[in-house]
């Protein structure tokens, strides 16, 4: 089931005035939703502490250096190549980290979709450069899991702040867990306002 559905709508903004006000001002959030595997996770990574605008260009930039974009063809890359690229030195390292883990089989992302989500984050974070956010990113948007909190994204952070008073870490976890079972769902409805109110899509 995708994340953003009628029924679990229906039931957060019934539950809480907070996703009522933001669906009503606003309407319901996008379905962000991506396709598993690793072009995915590698956007996901090229994503982290960037603006979605340039890590999307950066992708761009760096798809049309390869013939196909695997783990193989990522590897193939230089240094050198990989700057031209517009990737950082510390990017490229964990583009090809991910990159070895897949062709050696340490990681197969194939197989993640069947598995608990605290396996799933162990063998993510496994490989480095993937942190906690990155995980709770590919959970959400690749695997559709309902009931994540990325408590490391900041724009969720400051919206939280923003629209509620919960102004501490440890207090917007608190909050957020009256959002469960959809706090995924909940987290679509900040990003949605974010970015609502600055006019970006």
């Amino acid at each position: 089931m995708n994340i953003v559905n009628s029924r679990d709508i229906r039931s957060l903004t019934k539950a809480h005035r907070l996703f009522r006000r933001i669906h009503e001002e606003y309407g319901p959030p996008p379905n962000w939703a991506r396709p598993e595997g690793f072009v995915s996770l590698s956007k996901i990574i090229l994503e982290q502490q960037v603006s979605l605008a340039s890590a999307n260009a950066h992708f761009l930039k760096l798809s049309g250096m390869l013939k196909e974009f695997t783990p193989q063809e990522i590897l193939n890359l230089s240094d050198a190549q990989m700057r031209e690229g517009q990737v950082s030195r510390q990017k490229a390292i964990y583009l090809r980290e991910l990159s070895s883990a897949l062709l050696t089989k340490r990681l197969q992302l194939e197989h993640l979709a069947k598995c608990d989500e605290a396996v799933i984050r162990a063998q993510l974070t496994a490989i480095k450069g993937i942190g906690i956010w990155t995980s709770d990113i590919y959970l959400m948007f690749c695997l559709q899991a309902k009931d994540i909190f990325p408590i490391g994204d900041i724009a969720v952070l400051n919206t939280v702040k923003e629209v509620t008073r919960a102004q501490t870490r440890e207090g917007i976890l608190h909050l957020s867990l009256k959002w469960r079972p959809c706090r995924s769902l909940a987290t679509y409805y900040l990003w949605h306002w974010y970015l609502s109110k600055r006019n970006r899509t």
